[in-house]
């Protein structure tokens, strides 16, 4: 009984070091298949949509809860974008609105009259209150800012028969230690869950804003569903991959996001997205059924990038099971040591394929400090959607 015991146990142990160690290899891998995979051409016309034959109807909706000081410059921003045909609804919940005049007729203030505190509540609401049936709509948080021609970039993966798009989020503001650390994991993510993952066959993950669906696809995903706290979009990407929709992604459709400056901050926000993925991450292995019933490669492969944990958790669980190993598996150690190699050599291989702001990379030794951000962070997820539904903003000071 005692050897049997221990012949369970042995493999349990192995089999949950392989659970969190395949997401050490799993960003080079992913980068590996797309260097050999051959490049899919998809059917995109190029042209601006100024020059194309009509242009399709959005309605960009604008959410912002108590804080609205952040709304003009994103209002200025997309009153200057290089199209047309566009309506701005701002929901302003729990917000005093008598500050907010916009002389352009392009720009609704929508006040509801109950608070709603959830992000798809505020999107519903702008929805039932549309001046106009809207073809596509895109979502725009508080403090972003957009590129002129970011509806343009949009549209040509729609015109090829995407309903979901998923645009690149940069950093608004380098101006603290956490906000560049805040930058470079934006530029993993975005590398591996949005450029590498799309291109492979799969689907970009939701970033929460900068994002693109028609009105039909997101009224039928969320539609029947009231989400409160944080995590709308995770609840969106399992609706859209449930029933067979891949989400395009372009990193020529920009937003600028601003970035977490203050450690509070960081630590509040933080456990609102830890306590999103323990209370989402099931749905993985939902889609990752699907994709094998189905025999659908975007959804199988999407579904283990669901499965994996916020980075510093799986890093931290990583070390400490290369350091048990020291003394019970030198071999396994030594292969733990590796996996480590192999990610720190995905995620340089993430910035410096992309637009990386040197900043970034002299922040980098702020990483251990920023870690334990978020081991704070870890603590507090339980009761994280307690504290705000919303990050607090304050950029312009400068706090290490």
């Amino acid at each position: 009984m005692t050897s049997l015991f221990l012949h369970i146990a042995y493999w349990v142990w192995l089999g949950f070091q392989l659970l969190i160690g395949y997401n050490l290899a799993l960003p080079l891998v992913l980068y590996l298949l797309y260097v050999i995979l051959p490049k899919k051409k998809l059917p995109i016309d190029t042209k601006p949509a100024s020059q194309a034959s009509g242009e399709a109807d959005y309605a960009i909706i604008v959410t912002a809860y108590e804080q609205t000081h952040t709304l003009p410059p994103v209002i200025d921003s997309l009153l200057r974008l290089q199209y047309s045909n566009y309506l701005i609804y701002i929901v302003a919940d729990k917000c005093d609105v008598s500050n907010l005049h916009f002389a352009d007729s392009r720009v609704i203030v929508l006040r509801p009259q109950e608070t709603l505190a959830s992000n798809t509540r505020s999107h519903f609401y702008a929805i039932n209150n549309f001046k106009r049936r809207h073809e596509r709509l895109t979502i725009i948080d508080s403090d972003n800012l957009v590129e002129p021609d970011y509806l343009s970039q949009l549209n040509p993966y729609f015109d090829a028969g995407f309903s979901a798009v998923q645009g690149e989020r940069k950093a608004k503001n380098l101006d603290t230690t956490y906000a560049c650390i805040d930058a470079a994991r934006d530029v993993y993510y975005h590398f591996y869950d949005g450029k590498i993952l799309f291109q492979v066959g799969s689907s970009a993950t939701l970033a929460g804003s900068g994002m693109a669906f028609t009105v039909q696809l997101y009224k039928e995903c969320l539609g029947h569903l009231d989400i409160t706290g944080a995590g709308f979009d995770k609840v969106l990407q399992k609706e859209i991959l449930s029933r067979g929709y891949r989400i395009a992604f372009t990193a020529d459709a920009v937003v600028y996001d601003e970035k977490t400056s203050q450690s509070d901050q960081l630590v509040k926000q933080r456990a609102r997205w830890i306590n999103t993925w323990f209370k989402y991450f099931v749905f993985s292995f939902q889609i990752i059924g699907l994709g094998i019933r189905n025999a659908n490669w975007n959804q199988f492969l999407f579904g283990f990038i669901l499965l994996r944990p916020p980075l510093f958790i799986f890093l931290i669980l990583s070390f400490f099971l290369m350091a048990a190993n020291v003394f019970i598996s030198p071999f396994i150690a030594v292969l733990w040591l590796i996996g480590f190699a192999m990610f720190v050599a995905g995620f340089f291989i993430a910035l410096l394929l992309s637009p990386t702001d040197k900043r970034i990379y002299k922040a980098l030794t702020g990483i251990p400090k920023f870690v334990f951000y978020q081991v704070l962070s870890l603590l507090k997820a339980k009761n994280a959607n307690k504290h705000s539904v919303a990050t607090q903003h304050f950029h312009g000071k400068k706090i290490e």
